[in-house]
């Protein structure tokens, strides 16, 4: 046992520095100005560095590593990219908040799930093929920004609503996390039909606010990421879509809460809400 979790460990440190190998293009401006000189062009040292990097990962990790390093770099490298793009003069800043949102939302999923449940981690953690529907908003939401850009590019310069979204975000985000580091071991990104021996009913913490503080966390990140870009029909259409998802997975998830807990988790259930509007949870009759 003691050998696997070392396995696990080095998986959470390969991907932490992976993801600030990755991040390291928010630096890559500076070192042309002090180093390359004026000789070498943007594109072709963006390429020299990507090439130069997923060079060192294969150097410093076999197979099984580098599966996890390069999924960690990739989301690091959107993270840098991000950063360039919101401290730059470009009209994209708002959409570099996006890219820093997004892409410390599913590095962090594996970070944590590395240091609070090891035993449960795998690549699936980064939620990067969370579902096709998942990946069909996200690829929605893009097209939006970008159409609604060029026809009305005024409409993605409201600073003081990005803003707004930019602090969803981070709530929603922080909120999740602090559920993930409160529930510990008993936290599992899919939906456990079986008991486990350590398993036990967590109700301090963010739990004594909500039953599901990190649905409610990633509810309002996900609607966030949408305000922050001002796309008003993904704002609508997130909303609808995570709402009826987190109703059917609130009540999956209440049904197997029950059948372990029994009558303990109906006492909580009465006195701490659900944590996201009009879902009540499972309807039990006694």
């Amino acid at each position: 046992m003691a050998g696997a979790e070392g396995r696990l460990v080095a998986e959470g440190r390969a991907s932490l520095a992976a993801f600030l190998l990755g991040a390291s293009v928010a630096a890559l401006p500076l070192l042309l100005l002090l180093l390359a000189g004026p000789g070498l062009q943007g594109r072709a040292a963006l390429a020299l560095h990507v090439a130069g990097i997923n060079a060192l990962l294969l150097l410093l990790y076999r197979p099984p590593l580098y599966k996890i390093a390069i999924r960690a770099c990739f989301l690091g490298f959107a993270f840098g990219c991000g950063l360039l793009l919101s401290f730059g003069q470009s009209s994209w800043k708002h959409f570099g908040w996006y890219m820093c949102s997004l892409s410390l939302f599913h590095y962090s999923e594996y970070l944590v799930t590395a240091i609070n449940n090891p035993r449960s981690l795998s690549l699936d953690s980064f939620l990067l093929n969370h579902s096709f529907e998942y990946n069909l908003a996200a690829l929605s939401s893009w097209i939006e920004f970008t159409v609604e850009k060029i026809i009305y590019p005024e409409m993605k310069q409201i600073t003081w609503l990005s803003a707004v979204g930019l602090l969803m975000v981070i709530f929603g985000d922080c909120l999740r996390k602090a559920a993930m580091l409160t529930a510990g071991s008993n936290f599992n990104h899919i939906v456990q039909n079986e008991k486990s021996d350590t398993h036990t009913l967590v109700t301090s913490g963010v739990y004594g606010w909500f039953r599901h503080p990190s649905y409610v966390g990633w509810f309002y990140w996900s609607i966030g990421t949408q305000v922050l870009l001002c796309n008003p029909v993904c704002v609508v259409g997130y909303t609808l879509a995570s709402w009826r998802f987190f109703r059917e997975r609130i009540e999956e998830e209440e049904f197997t809460l029950i059948h372990f807990f029994g009558e303990e988790y109906l006492e909580y259930k009465k006195k701490v809400p659900s944590g996201l509007p009009f879902i009540k949870g499972v309807k039990v009759e006694l």
